[in-house]
């Protein structure tokens, strides 16, 4: 058969388009075709000298149809048995392969349909890199959303980075790119070479890759996500069976590069596995019920902390494999720990190598200025309004839940997604169609992704960080709010640092500072945090926060924690404040652990412990966060003593807390008491086992039957200076 035969039905100006790297359908000309009786099969690689067929243990030399690189061979059978390509290059060495462009898509047309909707709830499992057995052949199939590209291709160390040799072909409409290429295995590097339809050249790592390489280097690694063997099944079982809302949640926050280090090694990160032991060890000794971790998605700097994300599939790389980090989920869940993940959907870093501008447009961000960049961080944000950007994030937050056994996200900067006016100055922002200011895309996008999660995850919950007074956030959807289990109590936390930072002289005068936030306790489902974000750029740490010298300073802070832990809402810390870290946190170091030598900290470090281990054993302290007859005042019109008190119910059984938030002690100070009896000083932060002063009420008081504070019986105590007391009904 001549060469003008072998490239029967395909024009001038196609083959012209393929080798220039324009031609969307690369199928059409590689591969096997039909044709007379037989099949032509064709061949490309544009730098070799010869190539041949190797069909049924025959090798059959293939005639060059085009100097551009372009092979083809006659074969008399319909339907042609498995076959290779041998290339043979001028300098004498040959590349034997497969051919990818004999298989069928891997995408089916619903996998299609449900991701043009947003609707694709498994969409990790189908766009990205995934190693997979098609008609009996093993390797990788690779999938890309690029609708604006004019062309696209898998570049990796298999291929000498060579754009031209795997070209993908264009999935109809939907925008995706797809290719199955035979014998690639998991661990191969690789990245996609976009070409813009202005003709430039793109090259960017896999939005959906599960691995990537550590930094500065930026390529995506082909990762088999299947190899790992969970042993959690007892925790997955009995987390659908729990109600987190009435349970204690007490929460460590952490980031993994600067827990501890290794010292002897230059200061290295610990690794997943080396941390997973020690930090449960920790979590568990503390009372800790759950781990939250700054992000761990992959992200190209450090100082980000992973607030700015390239990898929205991936653990980061720099502290071990995705494996290494199931084994750390699982590790925590054998333990009886929880593990939560910050999760940033609201905004993405410019860096060329990732999402920005992926196909030569604006795809994951808007194309409208007023609506593309975040003001405050220099990053660009999601383009809510388009439902495949929705479903790459939806799919993101089902993905950790499914392959990685994650109890909780936390999502990151809800505000800035709820305000298209938001950290925006007049002329700086664009309204909705009905002149607001709320992004009304991204709402319905929150509510879509907490509809799913709670559906399809029973047991996991999310968090928002949300700043504002924005109505229900923590509220079902059904019911008008924003779907999420949790909200961030941002409003506390803002009031209560400023108060117990200020002297104690000056303190009768902000007394609202600590009774505010019980006229809004119980409209959403609060956390109390006590985050990163409040011993960084300049805050200094919750110790060095505290007045006076240090044993006050130590003393505030025994009773600021203990405040947080008596007060309605589920609990979180960020690391280093159980050893009342003097300096500001600095994630480039390890968390200051010698200071457990000295024998204050020592001490301090007792009472977190005590606290922690209170916390889980009385309901009292969470079973009724979220209900009305959880919390009710003693007495809190007492300014001029700066004292404070109240009760924390579950169901007959209560507590009795006293705040003492002056370096005065406080003797004969008589409070009401809703039962007779011998009440029990279960804690006294200023007990000399904390570092204290040991004042307190020798460990028991009766209760008078003198009616006070509108209460039938009271309780005539000792006030420790600076100081939490709690109280407990007991019978002897």
């Amino acid at each position: 058969m001549l060469s003008k035969d072998l490239l029967s039905g395909i024009s001038d100006q196609e083959i012209g388009s393929f080798l220039a790297g324009e031609h969307a359908y690369p199928h059409a000309l590689l591969g096997p075709h039909p044709r007379d009786g037989g099949v032509i099969i064709r061949a490309y690689h544009p730098e070799v000298a010869q190539v041949d067929l190797i069909l049924a243990g025959e090798v059959l030399p293939m005639e060059r149809v085009h100097p551009g690189g372009l092979f083809a061979a006659l074969v008399e059978e319909e339907v042609p048995s498995p076959y290779r390509f041998r290339f043979h290059f001028v300098d004498g060495t040959s590349w034997e392969r497969d051919d990818p462009y004999r298989f069928p898509p891997t995408l089916g047309e619903v996998d299609l349909h449900l991701f043009g909707e947003g609707n694709h709830f498994e969409l990790y499992r189908r766009l990205g890199a995934h190693p997979m057995e098609l008609e009996g052949v093993r390797g990788v199939a690779f999938a890309v959303w690029a609708p604006n590209a004019g062309r696209g291709s898998v570049v990796g160390d298999f291929n000498r980075w060579d754009g031209r040799i795997y070209p993908l072909r264009a999935l109809g409409e939907s925008g995706v790119w797809e290719i199955f290429i035979p014998e690639i295995s998991p661990g191969a590097i690789y990245k996609y070479e976009i070409k813009t339809r202005k003709g430039l050249l793109r090259i960017k790592t896999d939005p959906f890759a599960f691995c990537h390489e550590v930094r500065p280097r930026t390529g995506s690694i082909i990762w088999d996500l299947g190899r790992y063997r969970w042993g959690d099944e007892e925790w997955i079982r009995g987390r659908g069976e729990r109600d987190i809302y009435r349970e204690p949640l007490n929460i460590y926050e952490v980031h993994l590069g600067s827990w501890k280090r290794v010292p002897e090694e230059g200061g290295r990160w610990l690794t997943y596995q080396e941390i997973a032991p020690p930090l449960v060890e920790h979590l568990r000794r503390y009372g800790f019920t759950h781990v939250e971790l700054l992000p761990i998605m992959e992200h190209p700097l450090d100082e980000s902390w992973g607030y700015e994300t390239t990898g929205y599939y991936a653990p980061t790389s720099r502290y071990g494999t995705p494996e290494d980090f199931k084994y750390f989920v699982d590790h925590c869940h054998r333990n009886g720990i929880g593990v939560i993940l910050d999760w940033p959907p609201a905004h993405f870093p410019k860096d060329d190598y990732s999402l920005r501008l992926f196909d030569g447009t604006p795809l994951y961000e808007p194309d409208d200025p007023l609506l593309a960049e975040h003001p405050d961080w220099g990053t660009l944000i999601f383009n809510y309004g388009r439902p495949e950007v929705r479903n790459f994030l939806l799919s993101s937050a089902l993905f950790w839940l499914e392959e990685y056994h994650i109890d909780g996200l936390r999502v990151d900067a809800v505000a800035s997604m709820l305000y298209l006016d938001y950290s925006r100055g007049p002329g700086q922002w664009r309204p909705n169609k009905y002149g607001g200011n709320e992004n009304l895309e991204a709402i319905e996008f929150l509510k879509q992704l907490n509809e799913v999660i709670y559906a399809r995850f029973p047991g996991c919950f999310t968090i928002a960080e949300e700043s504002t007074a924005w109505p229900g956030v923590s509220r079902p959807v059904y019911l008008g709010g924003l779907g999420f289990g949790f909200k961030w109590d941002l409003g506390w936390m803002h009031d209560t640092l400023g108060y117990f930072s200020k002297d104690p002289v000056h303190r009768r005068w902000h007394q609202n500072d600590l009774t505010f936030s019980m006229l809004y306790a119980r409209s959403e489902n609060f956390i109390l945090p006590l985050s990163h974000d409040e011993v960084v750029h300049g805050k200094g740490s919750l110790y060095s926060k505290m007045p006076g010298d240090r044993w006050q300073r130590m003393a505030n802070l025994r009773t600021l924690l203990a405040y947080m832990y008596t007060h309605p809402g589920k609990k979180l810390l960020f690391m280093g404040s159980e050893i009342a870290q003097e300096r500001e946190w600095n994630s480039k170091e390890s968390l200051d652990w010698h200071l457990l030598k000295e024998p204050d900290r020592q001490a301090f470090s007792r009472f977190l412990e005590d606290l922690g281990r209170l916390y889980l054993r009385e309901p009292s302290l969470w079973q009724g966060d979220h209900n009305p007859h959880g919390f009710e005042w003693v007495d809190c019109h007492d300014s001029d003593n700066s004292a404070f008190s109240y009760i924390r119910r579950a169901g007959k059984d209560f507590l009795i807390c006293v705040l003492n938030l002056t370096p005065v002690p406080r003797f004969n100070y008589r409070i009401g008491a809703p039962e007779r009896g011998i009440y029990r000083e279960i804690l006294n932060s200023d007990s000399h086992h904390y570092g204290g002063s040991d004042l307190g009420n020798l460990g028991y008081v009766a209760a008078d039957p003198l009616p006070w504070h509108g209460f039938p019986y009271s309780l005539n105590l000792t006030l420790p200076p600076l100081s939490c007391l709690i109280l407990k009904r007991v019978d002897l």
